[in-house]
């Protein structure tokens, strides 16, 4: 793969790509015009998210950081982008052009302070895995095999100015209005703030090792804090497949159920034990290994679950609350999915649309035992987003809607549903992390 010799870290350099950037994707409208008079209208569409999405990742994966992190965001989000997005973008997870040797080289000294010859017994300059806010490279010491997590430069500090950048994307994409929406976007920027201390991840790191080790079929690296820094981190390397390599070509029930198992309960049990949950569940952060044991990566993004949100919403995870309809519509303004000045239209309309969501993505919370490899749960589920996604009704209305907490718990519980359908788990004991 082609590597990067330079990104641009400064606000003008990166608004300058993301207008030409800009002018690309304009330039494809004028070919999709011209298309609709050749081809049908599907056709014509087909080719302009297919280009548009190529220049918009062509263009993010030369920036990296928190503009690329949020492609990554949204290639999870199935139900609302189009295919040809979903697909580019995902490969943001783990496969974006890396830096190049020299620049690893200077990035390093610059965060340590010395050669990584001077640290590590070896150290291979050449990244092995690239993703949107840092690459892996192999290193050896202590007689190990390690794995060196470097950030990219300027990562950090363009956090603010990217998301500005990406806002009114955003904003027109989840039909976003007024002031409240800023809440959201808070949310977003202190996680991904978050993600770019890599002292927190490492502490955090350590943490899920240390209260989730006990989940049988379950692997995580060891961390080496001496050796780490607050844009470094150095854990073990470990050997195996990314989920999505071993979901393409397994056809094992029996270990699909094993590892499902294990990914369940370790979120259950992060979710209702721990209150603090790994919110980046994306195939890219596990590998199979060759004994059949999960292994979890990368705890840069945790999300803590406060009480006040976590109570509501695992209430309406209970299928007797949802027929509820006194009880529905309190945990609704709990929620903030309602709001206090909303008319009687929007409440007839959040109220039906949030039932007909809950009811059907709860369904697993209501059964002792869950296939997720139900072609049907997923289709439906997909179907809802994009009937949504197309409401000429909803659109009319402000789209703030919910808790700022919903952010990064749907984002898991989207990303987890996905995970367990590509492993084809189809006998998921649901309540197995009251056991453990």
């Amino acid at each position: 793969m082609k590597t990067i010799d330079n990104i641009p870290t400064s606000k003008i350099q990166r608004a300058t790509r993301m207008v030409q950037t800009g002018a690309k994707v304009g330039v494809n409208y004028l070919k999709y015009y011209g298309d609709k008079i050749t081809k049908t209208e599907e056709e014509a569409k087909q080719r302009l998210n297919e280009n548009n999405a190529e220049d918009i990742y062509d263009g993010l994966k030369k920036l990296k950081g928190s503009a690329l992190k949020v492609a990554q965001m949204l290639s999870m989000e199935k139900s609302i982008l189009p295919q040809a997005y979903v697909e580019k973008f995902s490969l943001a997870q783990f496969s974006v052009p890396p830096l190049s040797p020299a620049l690893v080289i200077k990035t390093f000294k610059k965060y340590f302070g010395k050669h990584p010859d001077q640290i590590y017994d070896k150290f291979n300059a050449r990244s092995v895995n690239a993703a949107s806010i840092g690459q892996v490279h192999e290193a050896e010491k202590y007689g190990k095999k390690l794995a060196v997590k470097i950030q990219y430069p300027g990562v950090a500090d363009s956090i603010a100015s990217d998301l500005s950048l990406v806002k009114p994307i955003a904003v027109k994409m989840f039909n976003i209005r007024g002031k409240d929406s800023d809440k959201y976007f808070k949310e977003v920027e202190d996680k991904l703030v978050e993600e770019t201390n890599y002292i927190l991840e490492l502490d955090q790191s350590r943490e899920i090792v240390d209260k989730c080790k006990h989940i049988p079929n379950l692997k995580f690296p060891s961390y080496y804090p001496e050796i780490s820094s607050d844009r470094i981190i150095t854990m073990d390397w470990m050997k195996g497949e990314h989920l999505s390599e071993f979901t393409a070509y397994n056809n094992n029930k029996e270990l699909s159920n094993k590892l499902g198992q294990a990914l369940w309960d370790f979120y259950m049990h992060q979710l209702h034990n721990l209150k603090k949950v790994h919110a980046d569940p994306h195939p890219g952060n596990f590998l199979v290994s060759k004994e059949g044991d999960l292994i979890a990566l990368d705890f840069g993004c945790m999300k803590s679950i406060p009480t006040e949100f976590y109570v509501p919403y695992f209430e309406l995870a209970i299928e007797e609350n949802i027929e509820n309809p006194e009880f529905f519509l309190k945990k609704l303004y709990e929620l903030e999915i309602l709001r206090e000045d909303d008319s009687p239209e929007e409440i007839d309309f959040f109220k039906e649309l949030f039932y007909e969501l809950l009811s059907l993505f709860t369904k697993p919370f209501n059964q002792e035992v869950f296939d997720f490899s139900d072609p049907l749960f997923f289709q439906k589920i997909t179907e809802l987003g994009e009937r949504y996604s197309k409401s000429t009704e909803l659109r009319k209305m402000n789209g703030n809607r919910g808790s700022k907490h919903f952010i990064y718990i749907n984002r898991t519980f989207f990303g987890l549903y996905n995970l367990m359908f590509d492993l084809k788990a189809n006998e998921i004991q649901i309540n197995n992390y009251k056991k453990l």
